[in-house]
């Protein structure tokens, strides 16, 4: 085994449940090609609700993807990041339930920011409706943000170190970082991401309180950051599931290493304090630069967090000029989940996910909707862009006011 601090982080599998498909290739597909989905909201119970238009993850059955005993459990969120598992694990060919020696070696690491509204709701409902008696034993833990960690761990047979994020939009990048120090520090594999299900109607109107939310008819229109269009943000469900693992374990079972997880750097700067955010993503910029040991200069690309508020878009786009200088205004800048909507904490893995892919694709996704940005940013926007990929930087931000950077390399171009 190496020593301690030359284990690398190495992501050996995606997972991908998202608006724009159910399968990772059918989600680089139509990421590469700039595909819009975002369209009317059709959940039952939100057809008279002022947000209208989302990223709804339509066709999936988890009656199909999941154990009974699991299902009845469970609430949407927790479906979709159990099946985001599955097909991580499949892509890492190490199977969703561990046969092995080690199962201490395996942890389960995500985020969460709405948890099981879906069931909670139903619960509630059952409670006011029919009476106590009629409440599941389950309501107990369904809800719950840690749901997903742990029926993956159980599922899977999986005991190392396990964890939650419980925080809002930029904990989906916490938690692959929590993924690599476990790594790093002796976990030869982890289980990261996180996937969301905010659209049930208990969900939808705890969000309408966010002034930052998008209340467009026009899905065309509703998404459009670094524009002077920009009207706020669309939710979406959905999110990913990536096998973070330790670089000579995979090696030594002759695993495919799509990427290393370089560097991470995270910051405060308070709820909806946007002006301020430029300094505090500039500083987690900086941080998991300095981590990644990665210089300015050798950022190929930038997956923006892309909030769609102008105040937030003129603040990131600073924060990335103040970083990377001149290169900030050269290196090419996307937003493809202006096209899926912001799936919260899935969000930025999604973005990894789709940076992992661009990397080995040497292609930019574009930003769909958006074809007059205002920023000095090189956007790409309209089609895909080739280009070499050996690093990319992931950024997110949150309502509640957390920032995070993630540096990711190119598995056949990390330094050694």
């Amino acid at each position: 085994m190496k020593p301690q601090q030359k284990r690398r982080a190495a992501i050996t599998g995606i997972g991908v449940v998202a608006p724009n498909g159910l399968s990772t290739e059918t989600f680089w597909k139509s990421t590469e090609k700039g595909l819009c989905v975002l369209d009317r909201v059709t959940r039952e119970g939100c057809d008279h609700l002022p947000l209208r238009i989302a990223g709804e993850v339509r066709g999936f059955d988890p009656v199909a993807l999941i154990e009974e005993r699991f299902l009845v459990q469970t609430d949407r969120f927790t479906h979709f990041a159990m099946a985001a598992a599955d097909l991580a694990l499949e892509d890492a060919r190490l199977g969703r339930t561990y046969t092995g020696d080690e199962p201490f070696g395996i942890g389960v690491v995500t985020a969460a920011g709405s948890g099981g509204g879906e069931f909670g709701q139903r619960e509630l409902q059952r409670l006011w409706g029919q009476g106590p008696r009629f409440v599941g034993p389950y309501q107990s833990i369904a809800w719950f943000y840690a749901a997903s960690t742990g029926q993956i761990s159980i599922r899977g047979g999986f005991k190392g170190p396990c964890g939650v994020v419980a925080s809002d939009e930029a904990g989906g990048l916490d938690a692959l970082a929590h993924a690599a120090r476990a790594v790093r520090r002796g976990t030869d594999v982890v289980v990261a991401g996180a996937a969301e299900a905010p659209l049930a109607p208990y969900s939808m109107v705890c969000q309408l309180g966010y002034e930052d939310l998008s209340t467009s008819d026009d899905p065309a229109c509703a998404y459009r950051p670094f524009t002077g269009a920009a009207c706020g943000f669309v939710p979406a469900e959905g999110g990913a599931m990536l096998v973070v693992e330790e670089e000579t374990v995979a090696r030594g079972r002759e695993a495919a290493i799509r990427a290393f997880v370089a560097g991470h750097g995270a910051t405060f700067t308070g709820a909806s304090c946007w002006a301020q955010s430029r300094e505090g993503l500039a500083h987690a910029i900086r941080d998991a630069l300095n981590e990644a040991r990665c210089a300015p200069e050798e950022i190929d690309v930038v997956f923006a967090d892309a909030f769609g508020v102008p105040e937030a878009d003129r603040a990131e786009a600073l924060a990335i000029a103040d970083v990377l200088g001149a290169q900030g205004r050269r290196v090419p800048v996307t937003a493809p989940k202006t096209g899926i909507g912001r799936a919260y904490c899935g969000a930025p893995v999604l973005d990894v996910a789709a940076a992992v892919l661009a990397m080995e694709h040497g292609l930019v996704p574009p930003t769909p909707n958006v074809f007059d940005p205002c920023y000095d940013l090189d956007l790409v926007t309209g089609s895909a862009r080739p280009a070499e990929l050996r690093t990319a930087l992931v950024l997110s931000r949150g309502l509640m006011g957390s920032n995070a950077a993630l540096v990711l390399r190119h598995g056949a171009h990390a330094l050694s």
